[in-house]
C-alpha cells in the first residue's frame, strides 16, 4: 500500500492534501483531532532538522578538496555573488510588501513570549559569537543553529584529515539522514490536510488567503532575480544581450526541474544542454553537479522572505543591521540545502534564530512553506537549477572575452536548440 502511495507524484498528493484540508476545515471544524496530524508533521520536521543540517555542512566540508577554486574561479564567484545578491533582493522585497502569517494561537504565544530580539549590531554579534559556541548535542537538541552550522564547518574540518573510509562511513550516514527525512516529507499530504484545517478552522478562509499573498510574493521575487538581476550578471560577464540565454535556460532546464522539484534529478539535463552550447567539459562536469550546493539562489530567497513574515507575525522590529545580516546567514544557509524536496524549508529555523524567534514557531512556519510549497518549491528548484547552467555558460564566455577570444552567445544558443 505504501508503494502505492509513493507511486503517486508528491505535487498531487499534497495538491489533494490541500483540497481535503481545506475541505474539512469548512464543513467540519469541531473535528479538532484532526489537527493533530499537523502536529506529528512538524514535530517530526522539528526532530530532524538539526541533524540533517548537521551532517549535511559537515559531509560537504569535509570532501572540500584545496585548490578546486582555482579551476573555477569565475563560475564560483557567479554562485556565491548571486547567491547574497538575491538575498539582499529578497529582505527589500520584504520591507516593500511585509507580510504577517496565519499561524496557531499556542504558536504565536510562545514565539512572542521569548526574549526580544537585539537591536544593535554589537549585541547581535556578541550573541552570535556566544551562542556559536554552545555545547552542539544541546544544540542538536534546543534547535540552536547557529551552534549546529559552527560545529559542522569545526568538525567537517577536522574530518579532512581523516581517512577516506571515514569520510566514507560519515557520507553514509548522512545518506541515510537524508532518507529518513525524504520519508517524514512522504507523509507531508496528511500533514498539511492537519494544517490547513486548523488554520481554516481557527481564521476562517479570509485568512488562509494570506497563504497567496505569501506566494505572490515569493514567485515574484525569484522571477524579477532571474529576469532582471541574474540578466545584469550575464550582461557584465559577457557584454551581449542575455535574454536569448536567459529563456533557453528556463525552457531546457527550468521547466524540467519545476516539475521533477529536485535539483539531482536535473543534473543529466544540464549537462546535456551544457554540451549542446559547446562548452568545455572538464569545466561543466564540475561546475554543474557543484552548482546543486553552491548555487541556491532560489533557496536564499525563501529562507529570507520567510524567516522576515515570521519576524512581521510575532512584531519583532527589523533593523537594517539585523536584515544586512541576515543576508549573509540566508546565503551561507542555502549552499547548505539538501537535495529533497522542501530542503530550504528545513533551514528557516536557523535564519529565525537570529532574530530570536522561537524554535516551535518556526517550524509553524516550516508547516506553511509546505502548505504553498506545491508552487514555491517549484520555482525554486526551476531558479536553482537553470541558473546552475546559466551562470556555467556565463563564466565560459566570460573568461574568454576577457582573454580577447569573444564567443557569439546568440549563435551559441541559436546550435543549442537545433540540437534539442
Amino acid at each position: 500500500m505504501f508503494r502505492r502511495y509513493r507511486s503517486i507524484s508528491l505535487i498531487l498528493r499534497i495538491l489533494i492534501g490541500l483540497v481535503v484540508g481545506a475541505l474539512l476545515g469548512v464543513a467540519l471544524p469541531s473535528w479538532t483531532f484532526i489537527g493533530v496530524l499537523g502536529d506529528l508533521f512538524v514535530g517530526a520536521l522539528k526532530g530532524i532538522a538539526p541533524i540533517l543540517v548537521f551532517f549535511l555542512i559537515t559531509t560537504a566540508i569535509s570532501r572540500y578538496k584545496r585548490g578546486a577554486e582555482n579551476h573555477f574561479g569565475t563560475v564560483i564567484k557567479l554562485y556565491l555573488i548571486a547567491t547574497l545578491v538575491v538575498a539582499v533582493a529578497a529582505v527589500a522585497a520584504s520591507y516593500f510588501f511585509p507580510i504577517k502569517l496565519i499561524v496557531s494561537d499556542a504558536a504565536t504565544k510562545a514565539a512572542t513570549g521569548t526574549s526580544a530580539a537585539p537591536q544593535s549590531l554589537g549585541t547581535v554579534l556578541e550573541q552570535l559569537v556566544v551562542g556559536a559556541v554552545s555545547n552542539p548535542f544541546g544544540a542538536m537538541i534546543e534547535g540552536n543553529y547557529l551552534a549546529i552550522l559552527f560545529w559542522a564547518l569545526m568538525i567537517g574540518s577536522a574530518l579532512r584529515l581523516a581517512t577516506e573510509t571515514t569520510r566514507q562511513t560519515i557520507s553514509d550516514i548522512t545518506d541515510a539522514i537524508q532518507h529518513v527525512a525524504q520519508l517524514i516529507i512522504e507523509f507531508a499530504p496528511f500533514g498539511i490536510v492537519g494544517l490547513l484545517f486548523r488554520s481554516i478552522s481557527e481564521n476562517g478562509l479570509n485568512g488562509v488567503a494570506r497563504y497567496g499573498q505569501l506566494v505572490l510574493l515569493l514567485v515574484g521575487t525569484m522571477a524579477f532575480v532571474y529576469l532582471v538581476l541574474y540578466a545584469g550578471m550575464v550582461w557584465l560577464e559577457t557584454r551581449q544581450n542575455p535574454y536569448p540565454l536567459i529563456f533557453w535556460t528556463l525552457k531546457t532546464s527550468g521547466i524540467p526541474a519545476f516539475f521533477t522539484r529536485s535539483g539531482a534529478v536535473n543534473i543529466p539535463i544540464n549537462l546535456q544542454a551544457s554540451e549542446d552550447l559547446g562548452l568545455s567539459k572538464s569545466s561543466y562536469a564540475i561546475s554543474i553537479p557543484l552548482g546543486g550546493s553552491a548555487n541556491s539562489g532560489g533557496a536564499a530567497i525563501t529562507i529570507t522572505i520567510m524567516t522576515l513574515a515570521a519576524a512581521h507575525t510575532v512584531g519583532v522590529p527589523v533593523s537594517w543591521p539585523l536584515a544586512f545580516l541576515l543576508c549573509f546567514l540566508s546565503a551561507l544557509a542555502s549552499t547548505g540545502v539538501s537535495g529533497i524536496a522542501g530542503g530550504s524549508l528545513l533551514l528557516i529555523p536557523m535564519a529565525a534564530s537570529l532574530f530570536g524567534i522561537h524554535n516551535d514557531f518556526a517550524m509553524q512556519v516550516v508547516g506553511i512553506g509546505f502548505i504553498i510549497g506545491v508552487i514555491q518549491d517549484s520555482v525554486e528548484t526551476a531558479v536553482n537549477s537553470a541558473s546552475d547552467l546559466l551562470f556555467t555558460a556565463a563564466a565560459e564566455f566570460g573568461d574568454a572575452r576577457r582573454d580577447g577570444k569573444p564567443i557569439d552567445v546568440n549563435a551559441r544558443v541559436r546550435q543549442a536548440r537545433k540540437l534539442e
